[in-house]
């Protein structure tokens, strides 16, 4: 028994010594204290994680936004928006035929024959403040001594000093006019009233904008207007049906002409008596799609209809020489007088305060008295200490 029971420890001994030198207790001090204790990171790349987590959490306050999506899109596309706002990304709708402009921009082009920065500041001033997105604007105004008038420049950047404003010079315009009506009668030329349909062909970057007289208050988002799909087009403008085309035309030699003239710009119908006149003081233009025969049928209507005649600011040439050839816009952006009962009705009124008036050719002027105070409504304050009483 004594032998068995020694011999039985022994080789219960020998099984367990393996076992033994597994645990963690059979290994030296130093091994041991590694063991039960995990690698602690050092304090300084802590502090560094930890800083560089807020840094970039309060990155999005600190930076300015690089992307909107707009409202109205229902892709709810996301839109780049540059720190240079005159590159802002016009938002699209319903009407809207794309892109404004390769840059995204809405441009709005103004000629002024006889500079009168008032008139220019309540324009731009009523737009800005209408635009549900001011920023989308993008104003080329054509004033007498352009870009060389640094003085008026610089007054009107005074006043809307985070706009997109231009001034551009006119003589270049003019000279595409005066060469297509070389040997007329340049009693005819009215180069507000021509201008715009000539523009695209001197600023080639402007091929589709807006034209808004100066003598107009906007109360309508004209980032609407720009979206208007013209479709075949190349002229977008409202009708003014007070006006009729039989009073400004002799209906028999409109009748003789119509019937023997062979011209593109020649109704191949008979003419309505009752059209009504388009009203030039809001037009929206896409030179893409024009003919650019524009000069060549206003000189050719001018000369048929001996428009030397015609009195100053209301050219039936104009309106025969785009007869059929434009897309009637809405009557809401026809250009009505500021009276309380159709303001509200309005997208577009006619300026009521005092303005500079021009001479026939453009080389004297005279002030005009005002007629109303709705104008007051979009002056824009100091406007008198800074443009001048």
């Amino acid at each position: 028994m004594g032998s068995y029971y020694l011999q039985w420890r022994s080789s219960a001994t020998n099984r367990r010594t393996p076992q033994t030198a597994d645990e963690p207790n059979s290994l030296g001090p130093q091994q041991t204290q590694l063991m039960h204790h995990s690698p602690t990171p050092k304090p300084i790349l802590q502090f560094i994680a930890f800083g560089l987590i807020i840094f970039l959490s309060f990155l999005q306050f600190l930076l300015p936004a690089t992307h909107f999506r707009h409202p109205s899109d229902p892709f709810r596309n996301w839109l780049p928006l540059h720190s240079n706002t005159s590159k802002l990304r016009a938002p699209s709708n319903g009407n809207s035929s794309g892109r404004q402009d390769e840059n995204g921009i809405v441009h709005i082009v103004s000629w002024m024959d006889c500079l009168d920065l008032r008139l220019l500041a309540v324009l731009a001033n009523s737009t800005f403040s209408a635009s549900r997105y001011p920023d989308l604007v993008h104003f080329h105004l054509f004033i007498p001594k352009g870009d060389e008038d640094k003085v008026s420049f610089f007054k009107l950047k005074v006043l809307f000093p985070h706009s997109n404003l231009e001034i551009h010079g006119q003589e270049e315009v003019k000279q595409v006019i005066r060469t297509s009506f070389s040997g007329a009668n340049h009693s005819i030329i009215n180069f507000e009233e021509i201008a715009p349909f000539v523009i695209p062909s001197v600023h080639t970057f402007l091929s589709k904008f807006i034209y808004l007289s100066p003598n107009v208050i906007v109360q309508g988002r004209v980032e609407q207007l720009i979206g208007v799909h013209l479709s075949t087009y190349a002229i977008a403008v409202a009708e003014d049906c007070s006006k009729r085309l039989d009073t400004y035309v002799n209906w028999d030699v409109l009748d003789a002409i119509q019937r023997s003239a062979s011209k593109p710009w020649v109704s191949a119908t008979p003419y309505a008596k009752n059209s009504c006149m388009p009203d030039l003081s809001v037009l929206l233009i896409d030179s893409r799609k024009s003919k650019n025969d524009f000069l060549e049928a206003f000189l050719w209507w001018s000369k048929v209809l001996n428009s030397s005649e015609r009195s100053r600011g209301r050219n039936h040439a104009t309106a025969l020489a785009l007869y059929n050839r434009y897309l009637k816009l809405s009557s809401s952006w026809l250009v009505k007088d500021s009276i309380l009962a159709v303001v509200n009705d309005s997208l577009i009124v006619r300026y009521d305060g005092p303005h500079t008036v021009c001479s026939e050719f453009g080389d004297g002027a005279a002030l005009e008295s005002d007629r109303g105070n709705f104008w007051l409504e979009y002056l824009p304050p100091m406007s008198d200490r800074i443009l001048g009483s």
